[in-house]
């Protein structure tokens, strides 16, 4: 199955994958972990076990950031 991955902010790219595949294997050929990111059909999430049934999905990259120390009060 072909898809189109928009990852938001980066770009867009077109991945072949299994007829079995995941939204997690989808978000690993886009090059991010399935922690780091999340997949997006028709703006909304979508688990990571499910097997990937859009032709065109955005994968929404989470920020996490900082040291935890926060600036003066």
């Amino acid at each position: 199955m072909d898809v189109t991955v928009e990852v938001v902010g980066e770009g867009t790219d077109e991945y072949s994958l299994a007829a079995d595949a995941t939204y997690d294997d989808l978000i690993r050929a886009a090059g991010y972990h399935p922690q780091e990111a999340s997949a997006l059909v028709d703006g909304s999430p979508v688990p990571g076990d499910r097997v990937v049934d859009a032709a065109e999905v955005r994968v929404l990259r989470l920020i996490k950031g900082g040291t935890g120390a926060r600036g003066p009060p």
